[in-house]
């Protein structure tokens, strides 16, 4: 059986989608589709068995490294066992870990499961009420089991803006990381680069759903203007984007700068939620130690 050399383990909404379409796109690299397995978090999946997941990756060549990109790996405390459980099937996978400013990620977040009605209500209730929003952006309770287990030289972290402000170096840095050592240079290929963007997700809905699938009314869509059917889209966008209040803002930064100072002692630097865009452009962070 073939099984993956690395995994892309999150955090959610923090651009491994483009980075995994990136990677896919080197002729070293092949990656699984769908995208997010999700086989070591997700208890349905794991009881499909090690040969299912195996299947994913049957199609690669013997010089190609395999990689799959599943954010429910670093989502606790929702799924509890993804750390043991891809460590006992693969102790020498190499893991990339994507992190962006914790406030923006979670509101998009929130704008993902606005669009797929898992949530209702105002940001500012939906993060007081449910307690993944906050974990998800708190990187060092996601990262503790994997470091523990693979250790700070199998683990890259990763950082969104990095990604933006200098994609093809942050690129490289990561195929450096995996080991594609091929001659072929690294290229961010830009028209990739916007995957599963949050804000531009619709809602979904049982009757844009039900026109879509009666040819007579797919029909009747595809001959309105571009301009017309764009406007009708807007109706199951979310308008504008989320702000938590002053004091919500607050309440969430405080409890996620607590997570960050325990990261900035492994980074050693020092990362605030106030502070992140420019502490994270300020130089390639790497861990402290490596082990």
């Amino acid at each position: 059986m073939r099984l993956p050399d690395f995994a892309i383990i999150g955090a959610m909404k923090s651009g491994t989608s483009t980075l995994h379409e990136q990677l896919a796109l080197r002729p070293r690299f092949f990656m699984s589709r769908p995208k997010e397995p999700n086989f070591f978090s997700d208890d349905p999946n794991f009881a499909r068995g090690v040969e299912w997941y195996a299947s994913l990756f049957a199609g690669a060549s013997e010089s190609q490294l395999c990689g799959e990109s599943s954010t429910h790996y670093t989502k606790l405390p929702t799924h509890p066992h993804a750390a043991e459980r891809l460590h006992a099937l693969l102790p020498n996978a190499r893991l990339v870990y994507v992190m962006r400013d914790p406030v923006e990620r979670l509101v998009s977040q929130y704008l993902h499961e606005w669009s797929t009605r898992a949530i209702e209500g105002d940001v500012a209730d939906v993060v007081e009420t449910h307690e993944r929003f906050v974990a998800y952006s708190c990187y060092a309770r996601q990262l503790e089991p994997y470091l523990a287990r693979f250790g700070t030289s199998r683990v890259l972290p990763v950082f969104f803006e990095r990604m933006v402000a200098e994609p093809e170096a942050e690129l490289a840095r990561v195929c450096r990381f995996l080991g594609d050592q091929s001659p072929e240079p690294v290229t961010w290929r830009e028209e990739r680069a916007r995957q599963n963007v949050s804000s531009e997700r619709m809602r979904s809905s049982a009757l844009r759903d039900l026109v879509t699938r009666v040819a007579p009314l797919r029909w009747l869509k595809d001959q309105l203007p571009a301009e017309t059917r764009e406007r009708i889209k807007q109706l199951w966008r979310y308008e504008g984007r989320p702000d938590l209040s002053a004091d919500a803002l607050a309440r969430v930064q405080s409890r996620i700068d607590v997570d960050l100072a325990r990261l900035s002692e492994w980074l050693g630097t020092k990362l605030t939620c106030a502070g992140w865009r420019e502490q994270v452009l300020d130089r390639p962070l790497e861990w402290r130690r490596s082990d």
